[in-house]
């Protein structure tokens, strides 16, 4: 073999006995590339287009390669003297596909996860109980509050401490109360309401849960005041958007402020929603390339 120039900037020899020309190419050299551009897209965020633009490679050939590092996932392992504090949350896809994580909020990564089409109770509770198979102990969860979620959570680990999300029972009680309440009671609700995110001592928690037991004792009948119709004989509450958010924010109570007894417990979702933010950005799927299939349940994997 000899050195015979070059093309398109790689080196090109001739073999002395049959005379071929060839390029040599140095597949340790590709293959590291193709983990720096897998990187790229999994931890850096970057889509398949600004990754082919870098590499020059197509969109579906990085497709393609990443697809085989993706079946290849190693699975982790864990030291049973940790614990996980886990995120827990779903989201919806055009499709109608779910996609259920689990997700470990100091270590980031992914416990588990599920692809079905809803947040149903058996499987919620199914996928619990084979994290704690799987021997990893949960130091505590938060989640957005779904019904099936939190009967899942009693049925499987009732011991666990649970934290409700703060912004989501903040943001949908200033949805439902609106930027510029109408009655007095909506409008003190919603500056306390307002006052949920400042609170990090138990001091500041006494306070506020007094504040907001004091506004519901005071605006008791405002709130059980019932509205009814002649025609059909029905009743309802008549300030039903203040008493929506005053029953979410009394049944949450027990577990909004777990997270000051364990820093380690996040007090909002807000991690996992970013993670399925970037993942929805950079991912196929979200181009609905991903179709309906069999429900499908994945354990601990390093990608997601």
């Amino acid at each position: 073999m000899i050195s015979w120039g070059k093309q398109n900037g790689k080196r090109r020899f001739k073999c002395k006995n049959c005379g071929i020309h060839f390029t040599s190419e140095n597949k340790s050299v590709g293959l590291k590339n193709k983990e720096i551009w897998f990187k790229k897209w999994i931890v850096g965020k970057q889509t398949y287009e600004q990754i082919s633009a870098e590499s020059g490679y197509s969109v579906s050939t990085l497709q393609r390669y990443f697809n085989v590092m993706l079946s290849k996932a190693p699975k982790l392992s864990y030291n049973q003297n940790k614990e996980v504090y886990l995120l827990i949350d779903g989201t919806y896809f055009s499709n109608e596909i779910c996609l259920v994580v689990y997700r470990d909020n100091v270590f980031k990564q992914t416990q588990l996860y599920r692809i079905t089409d809803g947040e149903h109770y058996e499987e919620l509770k199914e996928d619990l109980e084979n994290i704690l198979n799987l021997g990893i102990k949960i130091g505590g969860i938060t989640c957005d509050g779904d019904k099936s979620l939190l009967k899942a959570i009693r049925k499987v680990c009732p011991k666990v401490p649970v934290q409700r999300c703060l912004v989501h029972i903040q943001r949908m009680c200033k949805i439902w109360l609106s930027a510029y309440p109408k009655s007095v009671a909506g409008f003190e609700l919603r500056e306390i309401v307002c006052k949920i995110h400042f609170i990090d001592n138990e001091v500041k928690k006494q306070y506020w849960i007094k504040e907001f037991l004091d506004w519901s004792e005071k605006h008791k009948e405002f709130l059980n005041e019932k509205s009814y119709s002649q025609e059909t004989g029905r009743y309802w509450y008549t300030h039903k958007m203040v008493r929506r958010c005053f029953s979410v924010i009394k049944k949450a109570l027990p577990n909004m402020f777990s997270f000051l007894q364990d820093p380690k417990i996040p007090k909002t979702t807000n991690g996992i929603e970013s993670f399925f933010w970037s993942f929805k950005r950079s991912s196929k799927y979200s181009s609905g390339a991903y179709k309906k299939s069999e429900e499908k349940v994945y354990p601990v994997v390093s990608f997601l």
